[in-house]
């Protein structure tokens, strides 16, 4: 494997994990929707014409986009990697996509001798920069030894999740664990604010006992107007839990604490905050509550 193609270099996550591949020696092709990434020229990378192309020329595409419509579109829709694919391709989707989605994929994909991995990620921008993501990965024994040194090149930890579909289902598990935290924290800081009490005080109180981690001093940080402390866009994260509701529905398990965290999250996003990061999940309660929370 040597020709690798990837779909969203030009992305907050995909910058880096192009970067990181084209710097490892492998021949990179790409294709981006606004100008072409910078740094990816010089170390010889080449961008494609079209999903077609990369798929007629690569022994691998990485895919890092926003949803899985957006992978849809890009693997079988019009001039998708499947229109003429090389034989043998190997479909790599690192987004954050839905495992019905990513099971029908990978049955097109098998009508044309493609294989199809999911690979999402954790972590940020910055963990992509600098080749230290962590990768969740659905494959088949086959398929994962063949991906694993592609996968090496932005990954500090890969993950064997299972078989295809194995890979998003963990990831949306992921993320519902870490929005329903973050929204939990933020509404605590709401009722704090509103009843007197210092947020603050709870946030050393928690610091202090089994819910010291990085996610509660990221939201911390709100406490003094810092509302970036984690780069993921709240409408994101609002697609990514209503994916796990759908999934848990899907199987007939109640999603009560999902259906409320999305909830929290579209009522941020009316409030004008979805393409703001998580972390403003704070600024829409003091909004909700008529209350100031961050300098109180």
């Amino acid at each position: 494997m040597q020709t690798i193609g990837f779909v969203g270099a030009s992305g907050l996550m995909g910058r880096g994990m192009a970067l990181n591949i084209a710097k490892a020696g492998f021949d990179l092709r790409y294709t981006v929707h606004s100008s072409p990434v910078e740094g990816l020229a010089a170390l010889g990378a080449v961008q494609a014409g079209s999903y077609a192309e990369l798929g007629a020329d690569c022994d691998a595409v990485v895919v890092c986009v926003t949803s899985a419509d957006d992978v849809e579109r890009v693997v079988a829709g019009p001039d998708g990697l499947l229109t003429s694919p090389r034989p043998g391709l190997i479909i790599v989707d690192s987004s954050t996509s839905e495992p019905a989605t990513t099971l029908r994929l990978a049955e097109l994909a098998a009508a044309t001798g493609v294989r199809f991995v999911d690979a999402p990620l954790t972590r940020g921008p910055t963990e992509a920069q600098e080749g230290r993501l962590n990768v969740i990965v659905g494959a088949d024994d086959e398929t994962f030894a063949e991906v694993a040194t592609l996968l090496g090149t932005f990954a500090e930890n890969i993950f064997r999740a299972g078989p295809t579909g194995a890979g998003h289902t963990v990831k949306l598990l992921n993320n519902f664990c870490v929005q329903a935290a973050a929204t939990g924290l933020a509404e605590a800081f709401g009722v704090a604010a509103k009843v007197g009490a210092d947020p603050q005080v709870l946030v050393d109180v928690l610091a202090a006992g089994m819910f010291d981690n990085a996610l509660l001093h990221i939201m911390e940080k709100t406490l003094s107007g810092d509302y970036e402390g984690m780069t993921f866009m709240l409408d994101n994260a609002r697609k990514d839990v209503r994916y796990y509701t759908r999934l848990a529905a899907g199987r007939g398990v109640p999603s009560v604490v999902g259906d409320g965290v999305h909830e929290a999250l579209t009522i941020a996003s009316a409030l004008g905050y979805g393409q703001e990061f998580v972390p403003s999940l704070v600024r829409a309660q003091e909004k909700l509550n008529g209350v100031t929370i961050a300098g109180a």
